[in-house]
C-alpha cells in the first residue's frame, strides 16, 4: 500500500511541477518567458485534452483505437516470430559447437549494427503496409532472445546432463526435459527487453512510412509542431508497454513455479 501511494505522489509532483513551469512568466506583461515552454515541451494539461480529443473524435489518421491496434498487431507478430526464431537459432547453436563457431562472428557482425536503419531498408522493399513493420521488429526482438537462449543453453549443468545420459535420455528428451527447463529462465528474462524493442521496431518502422499507427501519429504531431500530441502518443505507448510486461511477468511465475521468492528486505 505504502509503494502505491509514493508512486501516486511522485507522479504528481512531477505532473504538477511541469504544468506549473510550463505556466510561470507566461501571462500578464512578461508573457512568452515562461520558465519551461509549453510550445516546444507541452503540458499536462493539453496532453490530457489531446488524448480527451483523439478519443472522442480520432486522430488524421482515424480512429485512436485504430491506430493502437495496428500498433500492437505489428508488435505481437514481430514479437512472436523473434522469439520462436531467437530460442531455436539459440539453442541449436548452444548445443552444436561447430555451428556457433561457423556462424558466431557473422552473427556478432550483424548485432554490432544499428539495425534501426535496417527500417528504411523494410520500408523500400516491404512497402508501407504491416510486412515492413513486423520484419525490423523481428530483427530487434531476434537478437535479445538468440543470446539469452544461447548462453542459457552453454550454462545447464554438466553433471545433469551426463546423468541424464547415463539414465538412457535420447538427445530429444535432453532438449526436452533438461536442456530447455534449464535455460528457461535466461529465455523468459530476455522477454521483458524484447518485447520493448518490438514495439520499437513497430514504432520506428511507422515513423519512416506507414498509412496507420501510434508512430504514424507521433510523425504527424512533430510535423505539425504538437508537442502535446507527441507526448500524448508517448504516453499510450507507456501504458501498452506497462500491460505487456505485466502479462509476462505473469507468464514468468507461472512457468518458473520453482524458483525462490526474491529477498525483498535484508536485515543487518
Amino acid at each position: 500500500m505504502l509503494v502505491q501511494v509514493l508512486r501516486v505522489v511522485l507522479a504528481i509532483v512531477i505532473l504538477g511541477t511541469w504544468e506549473i513551469t510550463t505556466r510561470v512568466g507566461c501571462y500578464g506583461p512578461d508573457s512568452g518567458t515562461c520558465v519551461v515552454d509549453p510550445f516546444f515541451f507541452g503540458q499536462p494539461s493539453g496532453i490530457w485534452t489531446q488524448l480527451v480529443k483523439w478519443v472522442q473524435v480520432g486522430t488524421a489518421q482515424g480512429p485512436l483505437w485504430e491506430q493502437i491496434a495496428v500498433t500492437l498487431e505489428e508488435t505481437v507478430l514481430g514479437f512472436a516470430i523473434g522469439v520462436v526464431l531467437g530460442i531455436i537459432f539459440g539453442v541449436a547453436l548452444g548445443r552444436n559447437r561447430l555451428l556457433s563457431d561457423v556462424l558466431g562472428p557473422y552473427i556478432k557482425a550483424m548485432n554490432a549494427m544499428p539495425r534501426v536503419v535496417l527500417g528504411s531498408i523494410f520500408t523500400i522493399a516491404l512497402g508501407l503496409e504491416m510486412p515492413s513493420k513486423v520484419a525490423l521488429a523481428v530483427v530487434l526482438v531476434f537478437f535479445v532472445v538468440f543470446f539469452n537462449a544461447f548462453q542459457g543453453v552453454r550454462e545447464v549443468d554438466r553433471d545433469l546432463l551426463a546423468n541424464a545420459r547415463i539414465l538412457g535420455a535420447s538427445q530429444r528428451q535432453l532438449s526436452r526435459h533438461v536442456i530447455l527447463p534449464s535455460a528457461l529462465s535466461w529465455i523468459l528474462a530476455s522477454l521483458h527487453t524484447s518485447f520493448g524493442f518490438a514495439l520499437v521496431g513497430a514504432i520506428v518502422g511507422e515513423y519512416l512510412g506507414a498509412r496507420k499507427g501510434i508512430g504514424l501519429m507521433i510523425a504527424t504531431a512533430q510535423g505539425t509542431f504538437n508537442a502535446n500530441g507527441v507526448f500524448a502518443a508517448m504516453f499510450i505507448l507507456a501504458v501498452v508497454a506497462i500491460v505487456a510486461e505485466a502479462l509476462v511477468t505473469k507468464l514468468e511465475d507461472r512457468l518458473i513455479k520453482w524458483r525462490p521468492n526474491a529477498i525483498t528486505e535484508v536485515s543487518i
